[in-house]
């Protein structure tokens, strides 16, 4: 987030995860956090688990970063505010906020249709706050052209 759409964001975790999913790529990721005198703790790897639960999550990440020993990839708009949308709490709707206004800026398709359906398909929010902010996130998406 800080990285990407906000850098006035601060974080005490860091959500990497390999694309394989396989146990020595999160060995490699907490070490290279260890090599930059992060603690290990601050590399997320629950993360691994909530982008597999977005199908197609692989078709929705773009190269962010590339360097002479890998590629760091981030989110499509699109998979951010799919990885958002289930627990969409105050801070996660700002965020959301962030990751379209970036898309309009730098001309980022958002697929609104998928991400409007993935809200639909979900179990009833846990509290009412949490219900107006699904709403706020579709109003943000119908303002936004379909994508193709």
């Amino acid at each position: 987030m800080s990285l990407w759409l906000d850098a006035r964001r601060t974080t005490q975790v860091v959500d990497l995860i390999g694309i394989k999913g396989l146990p020595e790529e999160r060995y490699k990721l907490m070490g290279l956090a260890q090599d930059l005198g992060l603690s290990i703790e601050t590399v997320n790897s629950a993360a691994d688990y909530f982008v597999r639960q977005i199908p197609g999550w692989q078709d929705e990440i773009v190269v962010f970063l590339e360097g002479e020993k890998g590629v760091v990839y981030r989110p499509t708009p699109t998979l951010f505010l799919l990885l958002k949308a289930k627990r969409l709490s105050p801070q996660d709707l700002e965020d959301c906020r962030a990751a379209v206004r970036e898309a309009a800026e730098q001309q980022l398709e958002i697929d609104a249709t998928r991400v409007a359906d993935y809200i639909g398909a979900l179990p009833p929010a846990a509290n009412p706050d949490q219900e107006r902010r699904r709403e706020a996130l579709l109003a943000l998406l119908d303002s936004k052209p379909p994508a193709d």
